[in-house]
Parts: structure tokens; C-alpha cells; sequence
């Protein structure tokens, strides 16, 4: 009995989460933050789906009270009261929207990785052929190579802000998609990611990465490009 006692609050709980996503607009919302790669403030919200920010704002709030999603405080700072991002709570439903083997799936292969040994070159030269196809897929794009590496990172989840000086420019990761796996094997995924980076400025031409850290170096996850000339 003791068990089934234990058991009621839950299920209430989910009751209450599916009641709540019953609202076209909230479960209009939910979707725009399912499908997001990296968490989103109430204005890009309420940009991407027409409705005024204050009533996105009380919709996000009456989803984070009930469990669906989770808040925290943009730490970027900037002009006025600071925004609070929204992603989805860890336990939250899936609603279907993500292949849960995709992860699953991942994880084996950095296992498999680990184990096999690759070299670092290896790994980092399976990036830059990634980057090099999104790069290439972009040959449309007639901004500067930095502004469309920004763009990319971003799309990619990766947030970054950047800090600009006469000769570099200095790309900081705010929030980083491959976190998860990166606390693993640090080594294996920032590598991916570094070689993901220099195949996009090579192939779309434009800068080079002249400096790259990440958790493997114990140090914030930085990258430092520099434009270079017009050929």
C-alpha cells in the first residue's frame, strides 16, 4: 500500500502537466521549445510565433510552476532587466518530438570511439568534413565568414556571443549541445566540434581559427577567428 500511496502525488503531477498543455497556445509554446536546439527568451518566442510577449511570458510561467519546463537567468548581461531563458524540464514529456535512440545512439559510437583509440587527428578531421558540407550548403550566404560562423554555431545550439578587437574576433560558448557527452570524453566531442568550426571557415572562406579551447584544455570554451583577405 505504501508503494501505491507514493505513486498517487505522480500521477496527479502528470495529470496536471497534460491538463496544462491541453491550451493550444501553451502546447504551441511547448513545441517552439522542443524543437529549439538551445534554450529561448520570451521575445524570440513570441517572435517566432506571432503572440504578444506578455502573454507568452504568464503561459511560460504557468508551464515552469507545473513542471514542464525550466528558467534560468541570461548571465550575458546587457541594458536592463536581465531575460530568463526556457528550455524543457528534464522530465518533461517528449511529446514524440525527439528520436530518444539518437542519443542512445551517440553515446555507443563515443564508446566505441574511446575504445578503438582514434587519434586526435582522426576525430578532428571528421568535424572539419562536417563543417565543410554545412559550409557548403550555405553558398548563398554573402556575409562576412565570422557573421555566418556565428550564425551557424548559433542554429547549431552552441549560443555564442562574440567580442570583437581590429584583428580577431573572439567567439565565447555560452551553451554548449554536446554537454552531456563532452563531460565523458572531452577529448573525443570538443574535438568534433573544433573540426566542425575549421571545416566551415575553410570551405565558406573568409577567416581562419587561430586559437580553439574547450574542457579538454580546462578552460572556458573559446574560439579566436581572424578575417583574412579577400583572394
Amino acid at each position: 500500500m505504501q508503494g501505491y500511496a507514493d505513486a498517487v502525488p505522480a500521477i496527479g503531477n502528470r495529470l496536471d502537466l497534460l491538463k496544462t498543455l491541453g491550451d493550444n497556445t501553451r502546447y504551441a509554446i511547448y513545441l517552439e521549445l522542443a524543437r529549439s536546439p538551445k534554450p529561448l527568451a520570451t521575445p524570440e518566442i513570441s517572435e517566432s510565433l506571432g503572440l504578444h510577449p506578455n502573454t507568452v511570458r504568464t503561459h511560460l510561467e504557468r508551464m515552469r510552476e507545473v513542471g514542464l519546463l525550466e528558467a534560468q537567468t541570461d548571465a550575458r548581461g546587457g541594458v536592463g532587466r536581465p531575460q530568463k531563458l526556457y528550455t524543457l524540464a528534464p522530465d518533461a514529456p517528449s511529446l514524440g518530438l525527439e528520436p530518444p535512440v539518437f542519443p542512445m545512439l551517440a553515446r555507443m559510437l563515443l564508446d566505441l570511439a574511446g575504445e578503438a583509440g582514434l587519434a586526435s587527428d582522426v576525430v578532428l578531421a571528421t568535424g572539419t568534413a562536417e563543417g565543410r558540407r554545412i559550409a557548403h550548403r550555405r553558398s548563398f550566404d554573402t556575409r562576412p565568414c565570422v557573421d555566418a560562423a556565428m550564425s551557424m554555431l548559433d542554429e547549431l545550439g552552441f549560443d555564442p556571443t562574440r567580442v570583437d578587437t581590429h584583428d580577431s574576433t573572439t567567439v565565447a560558448f555560452s551553451h554548449c549541445p554536446f554537454a552531456e557527452l563532452a563531460a565523458v570524453n572531452p577529448d573525443l566531442v570538443c574535438s568534433l566540434h573544433h573540426g566542425l568550426l575549421e571545416g566551415f571557415v575553410s570551405e565558406f572562406g573568409g577567416a581562419t581559427v587561430m586559437e580553439f579551447t574547450d574542457l579538454s584544455h580546462r578552460t572556458p570554451c573559446t574560439a579566436q577567428l581572424v578575417a583574412t583577405a579577400a583572394s
